[in-house]
C-alpha cells in the first residue's frame, strides 16, 4: 500500500523541508512513497483564523492529514525540520491498526522562550507529541477531524490530542523524533531521526542552538544542492 507523507512546509525556510525529503528519499527502502509539501494553503477547505501564537504555516494543518486522504490507509506527518538518517519503512512497519495516531511521547519542558526566528516558544502539554504522527485514517475517532471541528477547534485542543482517549494514542521510540539539544546518544540509543524543534543551521540570523548534529544536516544539503 502506498504511504503518503506530508511533510510541514514554510516558504520561509523551503531548503529545511528540501533537505527533509532528500533525506527520507535517500534512505528509503520503499518506492511505494508519496512525499507532499503540507500547510494551510495546500488544503483546499483550510479556513481557520490566524493564530498570532502559531510558529509554522503548518501549526495546524497536520491535523487535516485524515481528511485529505479521504480517512483511507495510513499516512505519516512529520514537521519540516526533520532529518531522516535510517530508512522510513522501519518506521512504517510500526504502524498499529489499534491506535488512531502513534507519537514519541516526549516530556520536554524547553527553557528558551524564544525559537526558529525568533519565535516565540509556546509551552504546553504535550508538546513536541504532533511533531511526528503516525496517522491511522482509518481509525473511527479520526473521522470526526472534517473541516467544521478542524478548522474552529482550539490549538490546545488539537495538539493535545483531545478528541481521542489515552488508549487511543500508541507510543513509538524516541529515536525516530530525536529533539536536538535535549536527548543524548549513548551506545545503545542513537538518532534514526533528527528534529531540529528550536532551529537549525539554515536559520542563519535565526534563534537556533549550536548542535554536535549541524554539520550532518549540512552534509546532506550540500548533497541535495549539488546531486
Amino acid at each position: 500500500m502506498n504511504t503518503n507523507i506530508h511533510v510541514g512546509y514554510d516558504p520561509e525556510q523551503s531548503i529545511a523541508y528540501d533537505v527533509c525529503k532528500y533525506s527520507i528519499v535517500k534512505h528509503s527502502s520503499n518506492n511505494d512513497i508519496s512525499i507532499y509539501p503540507i500547510n494551510g494553503d495546500t488544503i483546499k477547505g483550510y479556513d481557520r483564523p490566524n493564530d498570532p501564537l502559531a510558529s509554522t504555516p503548518f501549526t495546524y494543518a497536520r491535523f487535516y492529514v485524515p481528511l485529505i486522504n479521504d480517512y483511507k490507509g495510513f499516512s505519516i506527518f512529520c514537521d519540516g525540520d526533520f532529518l531522516f538518517l535510517e530508512d522510513i519503512q522501519k518506521l512504517i512497519d510500526q504502524f498499529n491498526p489499534q491506535y488512531a495516531v502513534q507519537v514519541v511521547k516526549h516530556d520536554y519542558k524547553p527553557e528558551n522562550t524564544l525559537k526558529m526566528n525568533d519565535k516565540v516558544q509556546s509551552f504546553y502539554p504535550r508538546k513536541n507529541w504532533s511533531s511526528l504522527i503516525l496517522w491511522n485514517n482509518e481509525h473511527p475517532k479520526n473521522k470526526v477531524l472534517d473541516f467544521n471541528l478542524l478548522n474552529s477547534s482550539s490549538g490546545s485542543f488539537l495538539h493535545r490530542f483531545q478528541w481521542l482517549d489515552d488508549s487511543d494514542i500508541g507510543e513509538i521510540s524516541y529515536d525516530w523524533n530525536w529533539l536536538v539539544g535535549w536527548y543524548n546518544k549513548t551506545p545503545e540509543r542513537f538518532p534514526k531521526a533528527l528534529h531540529f524543534t528550536e532551529g537549525g543551521p539554515w536559520l542563519v540570523n535565526g534563534i537556533k542552538p549550536d548542535s554536535e548534529y549541524d554539520s550532518v544536516w549540512c552534509k546532506y544539503r550540500d548533497s541535495f544542492q549539488y546531486k
